[in-house]
């Protein structure tokens, strides 16, 4: 079950060279891309909501508000955490974090809608 401030995920990865601004094109900088950081922050969101969704059901991102706070370099590991702060019906809203040995990365509020897949995939 999905449970405002219960509902929480957190997992790490070690920033690569696909993870760059230089590899992403938004930058020029071998360091972890801020598009890089929002997906990871999305899979983190994602990954909290596992075996808790109604069956048939997925989820799909509707807005994040995000702050990239401190460039992180190719080889160190980032840790992020989603906790799920508010379900408002279909809205999933959480609160996530990113940092690594030296602090805080970024962080964001992000919101999810639950959606019929098949449904979905037909209106496109």
């Amino acid at each position: 079950m999905i449970e405002a401030g219960k509902t929480t995920f957190t997992q790490e990865i070690t920033v690569t060279d696909r993870d760059t601004a230089a590899a992403y094109g938004s930058g020029k900088l071998e360091v972890f891309a801020t598009p890089a950081m929002v997906a990871l922050m999305e899979n983190t969101a994602i990954r909290s909501l596992e075996g808790g969704l109604e069956p048939d059901t997925d989820t799909v991102g509707i807005a994040i508000d995000v702050q990239h706070v401190k460039a992180t370099a190719v080889g160190q590991k980032v840790y992020c955490k989603a906790t799920v702060t508010e379900i408002d019906g279909r809205r999933i809203r959480f609160e996530i974090e990113v940092w690594d040995d030296k602090g805080a990365v970024g962080h964001a509020i992000h919101d999810r809608f639950v959606i019929n897949p098949v449904k979905f995939m037909s209106k496109l």
